[in-house]
C-alpha cells in the first residue's frame, strides 16, 4: 500500500511553483495525506498566481494518480495571503480557472440548484436526495453533486460503495436510482475527518463541479453543507445557479437560520427557488395522529414574508429515517405512499417555478469581499 513517505518521495521528481526546485523542497507543499490508497496533497501558492499554478497542479495530480498503489489522487491549490492584481506578465489562466472567472455553465447541464439550509440538522440532505429522485419521476435527467466536503452524506443515502473511474482525465460518476452522483465520501472512508481549510475546500468544489462527466442533465442538484461560508459563495461565484432551495423546520430557531439563508443567496444575486418545511409534523407509524412536535406553518409564514414561493412540506417520519439508512430514499422505496407524495409536490413546485416566466439562466456575480 502507497504511504505518505512515497508520496514526497514521488513528488521530488515535480517542480514546485518555481518551475525549478523540487516540490517538497520548495516550501510550498502544505500537506500530504493517504487513506486507504487514496492520495490527498495541498500546495500553498501566492493567491495572484493561482490560475498560472493549475498547470503544475494538473501535473502533480496525474503523476500520483499513476502510480502503483493509488486508488485516486485530489491536488489542492490554497493560499492564506490576500489576493493581489495578476501581474502583466502572467500566462494565460488554464480552462478551469477561465471558466470560474467567467462563471460559465457546465456543459450538458442545463439548470443548477442549490438545496442549503442555515443551520444543520433540519434534514437539507434527506430532502435534496428525495427532491433529486422525485425531479427525475418528473422525466428530468438529474445529478446530485454533494457539496458537504466536511460531512457528506449522498454515499449513504444512496447506498453507494464503490468509487469513481476517472476517463481521459474526466471522473465518472456513479450512478444510483437513474441519478449520476459525485460526493468527496466517494473518494475518502466515510470515518476520515477532512480537516482542510477554505481553499482547499473551494478548489475541491471546482473539481467536482468541471472534471466530472456530467453528461447531458436538465437538473444538477447541489447539497449545499450548512451554512453561509465558502462552499455557498464558491458555488455562487463559479457557476451560473438557477436557484437555491431553503430547508427549514418550524421553529422559530431555525427559521431565524433559514432567514440569514435567503439574505445571503440574494446578496450574491442567486434567485431563491422557495422554502421547504421539513419535519414539518411527527406521524405516528401506529396510529397516524399527527403531533406538531416543532410547531406548524413556520416555514409557510417566512416564505410570505420574504416574497418567495412556499414550496410544500414534509413530514417527520419514522420510514423516511428507515429508508434514508437503508441507503434508497423513500421516494424509490414507496413512490406513491403519502410520505413520498410530499417530496412529489415539492418537486413539481421546484419545477413550475423553474420553468415559469423570467426563470432564464443568470450570469452570476463577480464577488468581492471587503
Amino acid at each position: 500500500m502507497v504511504s505518505e513517505k512515497d508520496v514526497l518521495a514521488a513528488l521530488e521528481a515535480m517542480a514546485g511553483p518555481d518551475g525549478a526546485t523540487p516540490l517538497p523542497r520548495s516550501g510550498a507543499l502544505a500537506g500530504v495525506s493517504v487513506r486507504e490508497s487514496k492520495v490527498f496533497v495541498s500546495i500553498a501558492v501566492d493567491p495572484a498566481k493561482a490560475e498560472q499554478m493549475e498547470p503544475m497542479r494538473r501535473r502533480v495530480e496525474a503523476m500520483l494518480s499513476a502510480m502503483p498503489g493509488v486508488a485516486s489522487a485530489l491536488v489542492s491549490l490554497t493560499a492564506e495571503r490576500p489576493a493581489q492584481a495578476t501581474p502583466a506578465h502572467a500566462p494565460p489562466p488554464g480552462p478551469r480557472a477561465q471558466a470560474a472567472r467567467a462563471g460559465v455553465g457546465i456543459p450538458g447541464v442545463t439548470r443548477i440548484i442549490a438545496v442549503a439550509s442555515g443551520k444543520g440538522g433540519v434534514g437539507k440532505s434527506t430532502v435534496a436526495a428525495n427532491l433529486a429522485v422525485a425531479l427525475s419521476m418528473e422525466g428530468w435527467r438529474v445529478g446530485v453533486l454533494d457539496a458537504d466536503i466536511y460531512g457528506p452524506s449522498a454515499p449513504r443515502l444512496f447506498g453507494l460503495r464503490g468509487k469513481p473511474e476517472v476517463v481521459d482525465k474526466r471522473i465518472i460518476p456513479l450512478e444510483a436510482f437513474g441519478l449520476r452522483i459525485m460526493s468527496i465520501g466517494l473518494l475518502v472512508d466515510e470515518d476520515t475527518a477532512m480537516i482542510w481549510r477554505g481553499p482547499m475546500v473551494m478548489s475541491a468544489l471546482n473539481q467536482m463541479l468541471r472534471e466530472v462527466a456530467w453528461g447531458d442533465l436538465d437538473c444538477l442538484v447541489v447539497d449545499m453543507p450548512p451554512g453561509t461560508g465558502d462552499a455557498q459563495l464558491t458555488m455562487a461565484q463559479a457557476v451560473p445557479l438557477a436557484g437555491a432551495v431553503i430547508v427549514s423546520t418550524p421553529q422559530d430557531l431555525a427559521l431565524i437560520d433559514a432567514r440569514r439563508g435567503v439574505a445571503m443567496f440574494r446578496k450574491v444575486n442567486v434567485p431563491v427557488l422557495g422554502i421547504v418545511e421539513n419535519m414539518s409534523y411527527f406521524a405516528c407509524p401506529h396510529c397516524g395522529e399527527r403531533t406538531d412536535l416543532f410547531g406548524h406553518g413556520g416555514a409557510r409564514k417566512e416564505a410570505e414574508r420574504q416574497g418567495v414561493p412556499f414550496l410544500g412540506e414534509a413530514p417527520l417520519a419514522m420510514a423516511i429515517r428507515e429508508a434514508s439508512d437503508a441507503g434508497r430514499p423513500l421516494v424509490v422505496t414507496d413512490p406513491d405512499g403519502t410520505l413520498a407524495r410530499a417530496f412529489r409536490t415539492i418537486a413539481a413546485n421546484v419545477k413550475a417555478v423553474l420553468l415559469g416566466p423570467s426563470r432564464d439562466m443568470r450570469a452570476p456575480p463577480r464577488i468581492v469581499i471587503e
